[in-house]
């Protein structure tokens, strides 16, 4: 059976005060809020797993909250990027995928690696994490195997299937915005997140691997604003693009286009979360793109 491409839109985490009688009914209890949104949109990242291990337990039961077709993008552990580096991190990369990231099964969609803004463009030290990242469900689960004492007892090292696994990078620092950073991640195969953060940081739209992935932070105000008709218009029109296969040159693209391609999936997160434009962007954004849920 033949793949079919998936253009996934959703929002970047969803336990937030603010949607609470805004994007989610009054009177919706918290322990629903996810299948709320689920039903809504087609992909959701996971972000507390960014700032601590999860649990097994935790994976699970939010794969049984969601739909069959459902995904999520997991956010990579800032133990690994912003506090060791990416530098001797193949133990902290087994606890992080010991810790229940398997669980999701087929809902498994990419892991998400953000670095901080101070983080320049090391060749090195990224291809010798690259190399490192499974690109297998197969190879995670050995790599989990490889997890210290903090895990032991709670520990997730098994998978139900041996499914691909991606990866994608969203830098911080303008040193990426170079042809020799977009050739060590179509090198590597790893999506370079294209993150619309109102200026704050680097806008970065070249395509890099089988799949893109993109984050928007905020047209205007970082976290804060949303975003207009013409924006969305414009964001949707370079998304169907990156669907169809294609590597559309923009003003934010710094190297050579990649050839047509077969249609590829395309992660789409809205982050702008602090006035809950987020899900309403999503939503907006889905129908742009011609998204039924």
């Amino acid at each position: 059976m033949i793949a079919v491409a998936r253009l996934l839109i959703g929002t970047s985490g969803w336990v937030y005060p603010p949607w609470r009688g805004t994007f989610y009914p009054r009177g919706l209890v918290q322990r629903r809020e996810l299948e709320h949104l689920a039903a809504q949109l087609g992909s959701v990242e996971i972000n507390g797993s960014f700032y601590s291990l999860q649990t097994p337990e935790r994976y699970r039961q939010w794969a049984a909250q969601t739909p069959p077709d459902f995904a999520f993008a997991v956010k990579g552990s800032r133990f690994i990027t912003h506090m060791k580096r990416l530098r001797d991190v193949t133990v902290p990369l087994a606890n992080f995928l010991a810790s229940g990231v398997l669980a999701l099964g087929g809902k498994l969609g990419p892991l998400l690696w953000q670095l901080p803004a101070n983080f320049p463009f090391e060749p090195d030290v990224l291809a010798e994490f690259f190399a490192l990242l499974p690109r297998t469900t197969g190879e995670a689960a050995e790599l989990a195997a490889r997890h210290d004492e903090r895990l032991r007892g709670r520990a997730l090292t098994e998978t139900d299937a041996d499914r691909p696994l991606r990866h994608a990078l969203e830098p911080r620092h303008p040193g990426f915005a170079t042809p020799e950073a977009v050739a060590l991640l179509r090198e590597h195969g790893i999506a370079l997140v294209a993150a619309d953060t109102a200026g704050t940081w680097p806008q970065l739209e070249d395509v890099t691997a089988d799949f893109a992935y993109v984050r928007l932070h905020g047209a205007e105000e970082l976290y804060t604003s949303g975003y207009t008709a013409e924006a969305l218009d414009r964001w949707a029109s370079l998304v169907l693009a990156w669907h169809r296969g294609e590597s559309p040159t923009t003003p934010h693209t710094t190297a050579p286009p990649l050839p047509p391609s077969p249609p590829r999936d395309v992660h789409v997160y809205f982050d702008n979360d602090i006035k809950a434009h987020a899900p309403f962007d999503a939503r907006a954004l889905m129908q742009r793109c011609g998204v039924a849920k």
